[in-house]
């Protein structure tokens, strides 16, 4: 069943009627936008229409435009022919695909460059792409969008670093307010004589500036967006052993970006680059953007730092998103796409959240749309071997681009949906990834799971829900409440199924029939 085929009478409950078949969110199927930065020069088509953005196809290339600009005022010329060709190549691969004219903008190399209209003008002539020059306060803006689409609502300071500039944006009740931009990208830092001292000497100086420019408290949030950010958090990644290589939502603390600062100072950077899968045309830059980092924490001094994988392309997907989707949960709206393309009972999900969440009395908003997020997903997989299908979802729920999730909520869901197909989760390549949870989380996510397990034997439409469970911690009973059109569904497996739920309450079950 469709969302088009529902009722308006359907009680969505608090996360409304979904959208994603909106016709405005359907015109966001197959957005294609193209990013020519100081550094590289990259395409992303985009499946706007599941709120989280999807990645239909992305591909970039490393072009260093903005290398040398200081010296001579223009366009790298080898960076610029590759550059061209990059942009010709993704020009065909956009009419292959059938999607609408790329939307291509171009950040500080283009627009500080002598021969940047010049380099426009050629790219218009060679490829027939208009390419768009953004200033550093737009470049900002989209980037914090790019951050709203992950976290709506989200407030504190984005930081874009880019090969030739480092752009600020404050974010405030999930608006983007001031913006500044700077001269503070790597390629740009390289071309400083004098030296390291020199280039940290300039980096303070800079910073002080723009800090007191945005005139912000301290203690705010640090969104960290830009390739050499990333780099620096895959490194931290690599210097903790921390077990999740999902670089989007990853948290870092001051003491530990100083930390890595050392271990990067005293590491091999050919040796590091290679463990950390980072290029080698990005490592390069990775010390001096070590440099920018820290100042960075020193003058604005955040509370915690969140890494997005979101920036200014996913800005610009933003931009286009009409004000009804764009407040929506990520999570929830992407979840829901999931479930409409790929379940065996599209709808299905919303009964089995209305059908679990009596299990949860206590859980605030969050821990509900982890549940909500995991009823959707319950059935998503049921193409993969069974013997594999416990494996594939918590794969799914750890590593797809998901906005919205922090990394241990990441870990609850997939949890909760290998319980779902597995009553033996223990012992398994994921234990490290479980020491994420605490023993709550863990018993929460099996919880969850076993109850899944159970509402899946008690399919009956998606409109139509089969009983109820009623858990009374007074008397430590479980109830099942089952309707007699539900009744026939309750067999043998059904009722070992609800056996292990209620163990895993430490409760007893009870099972009536009825109205």
């Amino acid at each position: 069943m469709t969302q088009q085929s529902e009722p308006d009478s359907i009680d969505w409950g608090p996360f409304g009627r979904p959208l994603f078949e909106d016709p405005a969110a359907q015109a966001l199927a197959r957005v294609g936008v193209v990013d020519v930065g100081s550094n590289s020069v990259r395409m992303v088509v985009f499946d706007g229409a599941a709120r989280s953005p999807a990645y239909f196809y992305n591909e970039k290339i490393m072009c260093a435009l903005g290398a040398g600009m200081s010296q001579t005022g223009h366009l790298n010329p080898e960076g610029r022919k590759r550059a061209i060709s990059a942009i010709r190549r993704f020009a065909a691969l956009a009419q292959g695909m059938g999607i609408p004219p790329l939307t291509a903008v171009a950040t500080a190399a283009v627009r500080d460059a002598s021969d940047g209209q010049d380099f426009r003008d050629e790219v218009l002539r060679e490829t027939g792409v208009k390419l768009w020059v953004i200033d550093g306060r737009e470049e900002a803006r989209l980037s914090a969008q790019g951050v709203l689409l992950g976290w709506p609502g989200s407030y504190g300071l984005v930081c874009d670093i880019g090969g030739s500039s480092m752009e600020l944006a404050d974010l405030a009740e999930g608006r983007v307010g001031q913006r500044v931009t700077s001269a503070l990208g790597p390629l740009k830092l390289r071309e400083i004589k004098g030296g390291k001292k020199a280039i940290k000497a300039h980096v303070r100086a800079t910073m002080q500036d723009l800090h007191k420019e945005m005139n912000l408290e301290t203690g705010m949030r640090l969104f960290l967006v830009g390739g050499s950010w990333r780099a620096i958090a895959r490194i931290d990644m690599e210097r903790r052993g921390y077990p999740l290589t999902v670089l989007h939502e990853y948290r870092m603390s001051s003491r530990q970006i100083s930390m890595t600062a050392e271990y990067i100072r005293n590491s091999d950077l050919a040796e590091l680059r290679s463990r950390c899968h980072i290029s080698d045309s990005r490592m390069s830059l990775v010390p001096l953007a070590v440099i920018v980092l820290k100042e960075l924490m020193r003058s604005f001094k955040p509370k915690d730092v969140a890494v997005s994988s979101y920036g200014i392309r996913e800005g610009m997907l933003y931009e286009q998103m009409p004000r009804a989707l764009r407040e929506r949960d990520p999570l929830i709206e992407s979840c829901r796409f999931a479930e409409n393309k790929d379940a065996r009972l599209p709808g299905f999900g919303r009964i089995l959240y209305d059908f679990v969440k009596p299990l949860f009395p206590r859980a605030n908003w969050q821990r509900k749309r982890i549940i909500k997020a995991a009823c959707l997903l319950h059935d998503v997989s049921w193409r993969a071997h069974p013997d594999y299908r416990a494996e594939v979802t918590f794969d799914n729920a750890t590593r797809a681009n998901l906005g919205g999730l922090k990394h241990y909520e990441r870990v609850l869901l997939g949890l909760a949906l290998m319980n779902r197909y597995s009553s033996k989760t223990a012992n398994s390549r994921f234990d490290p990834l479980f020491a994420m949870l605490t023993p709550e989380q863990i018993k929460e996510a099996e919880i969850l799971g076993k109850a899944m397990r159970l509402g899946a034997m008690l399919w009956l439409t998606a409109d139509e829900q089969p009983g109820t469970l009623k858990l009374n911690r007074k008397t430590n009973e479980v109830t099942l409440r089952l309707t007699d059109h539900a009744r026939p569904l309750y067999g043998e497996v059904a009722e070992v199924r609800f056996n292990a739920l209620a163990n895993a309450l430490n409760a007893t079950g009870i099972v009536t029939f009825g109205k």
